[in-house]
C-alpha cells in the first residue's frame, strides 16, 4: 500500500523558516513527480511546488525566491524548504505523488502557521 508521510510543519513568526519533508513507502518505483500543495481555509487547494524525477522544479510565483523543493530518491522523500514566510503562506500542506498515470497520492497533510 502506498503511503505519503508528511512532517515538519508547525506554528513560525513572519520572517522564519520551516522544512517539510514527505516520505514514501509501498512503491517499488520513484514517483515520476512529487510536489507540494496547500490549502488555506475558503481557498482552493493549489500547487506549491513539483519537481520531477530527474530533478525539474516547478514553483507557484507567489513562492518563487523562497521555497526550495528538492528529493531523495534513494529514499523516496521530497523536501519543500520554505524560508523568509509569510502568514498568507499559512495552511494545510499536502504532499502529492504520481507516476505517469492519471492516478494521485496524497499525503494526510501538516499544518503551517505563521503568525506573530
Amino acid at each position: 500500500q502506498v503511503q505519503l508521510v508528511e512532517s515538519g510543519g508547525g506554528l513560525v513568526q513572519p520572517g522564519g523558516s520551516l522544512r517539510l519533508s514527505c516520505e514514501a513507502s509501498g512503491i517499488i518505483f520513484s514517483f515520476n513527480i512529487m510536489g507540494w500543495y496547500r490549502q488555506a481555509p475558503g481557498n482552493e487547494r493549489e500547487l506549491v511546488a513539483a519537481i520531477t524525477v530527474d530533478g525539474s522544479t516547478n514553483y507557484a510565483d507567489s513562492v518563487k525566491g523562497r521555497f526550495t523543493i528538492s528529493r531523495d530518491n534513494a529514499r523516496d522523500t521530497v523536501y519543500l524548504q520554505m524560508n523568509s514566510l509569510k502568514p498568507e503562506d499559512t495552511a494545510v500542506y499536502y504532499c502529492h505523488a504520481k507516476y505517469r498515470t492519471p492516478l494521485d497520492y496524497w499525503g494526510q497533510g501538516t499544518q503551517v502557521t505563521v503568525s506573530s
